[in-house]
């Protein structure tokens, strides 16, 4: 199963813009798509910055609409007829997408002007790496390769901020492998929230105090 995964998930990726997105998805498993949508957002976030570089002043609030257009297409193929299977699929990808939107959408009214600025490099931030052969997740100072663990078709929690705080403070310490936290960690009523990031990077995760 994870040499399939691992297989499927670059052809994905390579002919994601060979068609409309929403009729990509349905082409793919739902994981291969949900993972590649992750990845390409990686993608086009540095792009967009990248025409920010050059010159082009509206290059992030362009992709930014870009974003919403993605979603509302995504929105009428959930009043649609769906299957089960299908109508899960897209919700999933639709969370993810509105989490993806409001990052992007912070970034505009902090005014980001760069990839290597804090408020970017603390997402995580799906990629492939083509000479790698692996699909990766990089947060601040952290990379993660991808395990390609069976997930399946399932639903996934709505990520507020403090959540994409969670992430940082759980991310592998890229020396000795522990979690180091940017701050205090999140009090009880958040813990709910906490195994939110292990999809993502897919690691084994140890419940206690150290």
């Amino acid at each position: 199963m994870c040499a399939t995964l691992r297989h499927e998930i670059p052809e994905a990726v390579v002919t994601y813009e060979e068609k409309p997105r929403e009729q990509w998805i349905f082409d793919y498993p739902a994981q291969i798509a949900l993972t590649c949508t992750q990845i390409w957002w990686t993608t086009e976030v540095g792009l967009a910055f990248s025409r920010l570089e050059e010159g082009y002043e509206n290059a992030i609030k362009d992709y930014n609409k870009k974003q919403i257009s993605q979603l509302n297409a995504l929105i009428t193929l959930l009043i649609g007829s769906l299957s089960a299977g299908d109508r899960m699929k897209v919700m999933t990808i639709c969370t993810i997408d509105v989490h993806a939107r409001d990052v992007v959408a912070r970034m505009i009214v902090a005014k980001v002007e760069s990839s290597q600025a804090f408020m970017w490099q603390s997402q995580l931030r799906h990629r492939w790496d083509e000479e790698k052969k692996h699909c990766f997740a990089n947060i601040c100072d952290a990379q993660i390769q991808y395990s390609y663990e069976y997930l399946g078709n399932t639903p996934r929690l709505v990520i507020p901020p403090l959540t994409d705080r969670e992430h940082g403070q759980q991310r592998p310490d890229p020396w000795h492998g522990w979690p180091p936290p940017w701050g205090p960690s999140p009090g009880p009523g958040a813990l709910s929230s906490v195994p939110a990031p292990r999809p993502s990077w897919q690691t084994p995760e140890y419940v206690g105090r150290v």
